[in-house]
Formats: C-alpha cells, structure tokens, sequence
C-alpha cells in the first residue's frame, strides 16, 4: 500500500523526518501581520515573527488553510497513492482538521481512501503520531487499524505548556483583560494543560522554576501509571533553557529519551516566545 501523509506547518518536520517519511506533503498555515500574509514556514519563521511581535502595536492573526487547498493537494496525491492519511493540529486550537475533513468529504465520491485525523496536540506530538502511523504501515496494518491505533495513542497524551507572555495570550484574545492585569500585577505564569485537545489552565505559579517544579510532579505521575519513553520539551526561542530542562530531567528519569523541540510560529502568536512545556504519549498504547 502506497501511502501519502498530509500535515500542517503547526508540526515539528525536520531533514530526519522528511527522510524517514518519504511521502509528507505539509499545508502552511496562514500569518497575518497587519494585514500583510505570510505563509508559515515558508516566507516567516519564528524568529521574524518574535521580532516584531515586539512592536506592541503590530496586529497579528492566524488563518486556517481553505477547503481549497486540501482538496487540490488531495486530488493530485490520489493520482498516485492508494491512501492519504491526513493528521493535524488539535481541532480546539484551528479549523485546519475541519477544513482538511470537509475537503476529503467533497472527494469522497471519486477518492473515498483519504483519513483526517484531529491529533489534540500539537507541534512535534503531532509529528509523533504521524510517525507512529507511518510505521503501523511499514509493518503492513491496514488503514482502518492504522487510524484506530493512532487514536488509541491520542487517547494518552498528555502536554504542560508554561506561557511565556502573558501580554501576547491577551493580544490574542485567548485571555480577557480582567485576568490578563491581575496576572501581570502578580507576576503569575499560567500553566495549561491540553486534555482532549483543549487548553485549560492546570496551575497558576510565581516564577519558571516553581513551573518546572510542578511539571515534574505531573511526569512523576504518568512515569507511575503509563510506559514514558519519550518526552518532548517545547519552547518558544528559548531553546538554550529548554535544554537546560533537559539537563534536569536526564538525572531524575533513567530510560527516558528527552528532546528540545520548537512550538512554531502559530502557536507562537498566542503564547509569546518565552513559552515551554513538555508532552508524552503512553507507548504501550
């Protein structure tokens, strides 16, 4: 079975990945900066989009991929493979897995073999289960096996994400004004949990360390009650402290792999450049 895997740029792709999965097609989201369209990953990085987040006064939204997009990408992909699996961003974050269902929908009565599946989560996770997936089949699963294992392993996901900016989840109107003056005035730093795919606020901490603190007593819970043999460190462009993290937890959790990896520019717009967290899945799901 020839298989073709579509995503969008909220996923972690790095050369490794694009080696290991031959056949990854990725649709970008979309960046508006004052009114001006950028195309994430492509014509703006993180970085560019930090640097003028800055300007307190820049204007920036984010825009799900048409209809349009998926169902052009998945005609032409039909032509050549015998499935599509189709995997995205949490649908409580964007429309994107909307879009990408609705679009293999309107294919639906020429090319029936495309699957959309709302990952939850997002950045490299995301990346995690396309990966799964695509070793599900390598080892010759079929599609309907392939979609429920991924699901199952969804199922176990479980991601801490400590804001980085207060301000920018305002900006965005992920937080209201009344929360957003009290936060600041205290110098609190929520942490959101993603359950099922939606952000709700787990904790609310003083300080980076006392949110680091609380995210290892969280991983000491999962580490009691599920097989973690991997864990993600996100962050924003604070890379240099995400690996220091990674220094911490390497001592504490013998037989657990841990990684750094980047949130991306969209999540980026909501959560400010100084965000970090870290997400595992069961891998005896």
């Amino acid at each position: 079975m020839k298989v073709a895997w579509v995503t969008d740029s909220t996923a972690f792709v790095d050369e490794t990945v694009k080696v290991e999965i031959a056949h990854l097609y990725i649709i970008p989201m979309t960046i508006l900066i004052d009114g001006v369209e950028y195309k994430d990953g492509e014509d703006l990085s993180p970085e560019a989009l930090f640097e003028k987040l800055r300007d307190k006064k820049v204007d920036v939204k984010t825009s799900q991929p048409a209809i349009g997009t998926f169902q052009s990408l998945y005609t032409k992909l039909s032509e050549e493979f015998d499935h599509i699996f189709s995997i995205h961003v949490s649908s409580h974050f964007s429309g994107t897995f909307s879009s990408a269902f609705q679009a293999a929908q309107l294919l639906k009565a020429n090319f029936p073999q495309v699957t959309v599946v709302d990952s939850k989560i997002i950045s490299y996770p995301l990346t995690e289960l396309i990966r799964y997936g695509n070793q599900l089949v390598k080892q010759g699963k079929k599609p309907d096996e392939v979609k429920r294992l991924v699901e199952k392993r969804i199922a176990t996901s479980e991601a801490y994400v400590m804001v980085g900016s207060l301000e920018q989840l305002h900006r965005s109107g992920r937080m209201n004004g009344l929360s957003f003056f009290i936060g600041s005035v205290l110098n609190i730093k929520p942490i959101l949990s993603i359950n099922d795919g939606q952000l709700n606020v787990k904790e609310k901490v003083r300080n980076t360390n006392k949110g680091f603190l609380k995210m290892l007593e969280y991983l000491d819970g999962a580490v009691a009650s599920k097989t973690v043999q991997h864990v993600s460190v996100l962050h924003g462009l604070n890379k240099k402290e995400a690996n220091e993290w990674i220094q911490q937890l390497k001592l504490r959790y013998k037989g657990i792999a841990f990684n750094a990896y980047p949130l991306g520019a969209v999540i980026g717009v909501h959560a400010g450049e100084n965000t970090i967290g870290i997400s595992w899945f069961d891998s005896d799901s």
